[in-house]
């Protein structure tokens, strides 16, 4: 009997040695030693991103900077296509030699030299190209558009698919350009890749000047030309002295000129007086060319009658190259010398300006603007009717303005063939004034990330 109960103490004993040691074993599986079971891992798609973090690099030129997506757009040289990507305050922004910029301080059209997340489509790095020249604020250049070509100084550069034309308000079309712009340029090796409107143009618009029409209006030191009906002038933006002339009246007044804006130049108080003639006696060499004073020949062989105040000489003789120029009459006899230059042996004598005489035939080619309808047409600032209109055609580079009360004034820059057969334009539709005005920038925001 005493057996049988040793022998359950025993069995009792095991049995509660067990139960302890699951027990423990229990208690080890939910302390801190142990793991716990692997969580489903969800992609937000964010990265941590930072100078190294790249898989992609590219040398591009920025061509557009939203604010309201906080991304940039970059123009890539070797596919000639754009991409988009996404900037925040992990991204770095430099200069040539690495030192630290602002959004503000790269400009659309700069050539840049970027890394990025290719998959995520995250900028990390945009810094000013070192393979890149620049020239800027050029006001004395060449641009040959039918060669697409530019020369500066003594350099020739090419114009190519990849060059891209900016301004103020973004990408702009090559014959957005007009002559007079003040441009800067930048590329690499000798193309082209970015032309950037520094100083563009304005319009001037002559307001109560009947009485002055076929008179001269002398504008700064940029242009001298004949005051025509309806006339809107084509001007570099700044600030000028207006000089108005006709029949020995008119006067001096100012102006300033703003950039895709219209300037109207009341001159109704400028008077006329009694016409004052002097006599011109010309000295042409050789005696055998031919003069013309405001587009009419006229005889030098004795002194000529003209009224006081500004006219337009032309001289010209075969074998000789012509002479364009503008003469002021303001006393009773006055003597004017004319020397023609030989044409070199072998040369094509240079075209000059025709004559200012009225087309009295419609035996010619005709130049149709078609669209957008409904506009004002300027032919090289001469009105020339409502759209759709047509006009004489004449060969050489021009500029056409369309304008309409309450859009944003716009001119072209054409090149006109010799080709006897008409041509025909249409252009984009007017952009109505106050469209961009509730656009509001936000890259301040964007700005405070980055720095």
């Amino acid at each position: 009997m005493i057996h049988k109960k040793a022998k359950y103490k025993k069995r009792a004993a095991a049995a509660t040695a067990l139960l302890l040691a699951l027990a423990m074993t229990a208690c080890s599986q939910s302390g801190q030693d142990t793991p716990s079971p692997t969580p489903t891992r969800i992609d937000t798609g964010f990265v941590v991103t930072g100078p190294d973090s790249y898989d992609s690099a590219d040398t591009a030129i920025l061509v557009e900077k939203n604010a309201a997506s906080s991304s940039v757009t970059f123009w890539n040289l070797e596919l000639g296509r754009k991409y988009t990507l996404a900037v925040d305050g992990t991204t770095r922004l430099y200069d040539k030699y690495g030192e630290s910029l602002s959004m503000d301080q790269i400009r659309l059209g700069d050539v840049v030299d970027i890394t990025f997340l290719k998959a995520k489509k995250h900028l990390t790095t945009m810094q000013l190209s070192s393979q890149a020249w620049s020239y800027t604020d050029v006001e004395r250049y060449d641009m040959d558009t039918v060669r697409g070509e530019v020369t500066i100084g003594s350099k020739t550069y090419k114009l190519t698919s990849n060059t891209q034309y900016v301004s103020d308000s973004g990408l702009i079309e090559r014959m957005d350009l007009n002559a007079s712009d003040v441009l800067s340029f930048q590329g690499i090796d000798n193309q082209i890749l970015t032309v950037r409107v520094e100083k563009g143009h304005g319009y001037l618009r002559l307001t109560n000047d009947e009485n002055f029409v076929g008179g001269w209006i002398e504008i700064g030191q940029t242009q001298i030309r004949r005051i025509t009906e309806d006339m809107l002038v084509l001007v570099p933006e700044g600030s000028y002295d207006v000089n108005i002339s006709h029949r020995g009246g008119g006067g001096i007044k100012q102006v300033v000129i703003n950039r895709n804006e219209e300037t109207v130049l009341d001159i109704g108080d400028l008077e006329i007086p009694e016409p004052v003639y002097g006599m011109v006696l010309f000295s042409l060499d050789p005696s055998s060319a031919e003069l013309y004073i405001d587009g009419s020949l006229v005889d030098p062989s004795g002194p000529v009658s003209l009224e006081y105040g500004l006219h337009q000489l032309i001289a010209r003789a075969d074998g000789y190259q012509s002479v364009t120029q503008y003469i002021r009459v303001g006393q009773e006899s006055v003597g004017i010398n004319v020397v023609l230059d030989p044409n070199e042996a072998g040369t094509s004598p240079e075209p000059t300006e025709e004559p200012d005489t009225e087309q009295t035939t419609t035996d010619y080619y005709k130049i149709y603007v078609d669209g957008p309808e409904g506009v004002e047409v300027y032919f090289d600032g001469n009105y020339k009717g409502v759209s759709p209109c047509d006009f004489q055609k004449t060969a050489g580079t021009h500029v056409i303005t369309l304008r309409k009360t309450g859009y944003t004034t716009r001119s072209y820059t054409v090149e006109v063939d010799s080709e006897e057969k008409d041509i025909s334009y249409s252009f984009a539709e007017l952009t109505e004034k106050g469209a961009d005005d509730n656009v509001t920038d936000l890259w301040d925001n964007i700005l405070e990330q980055i720095n």
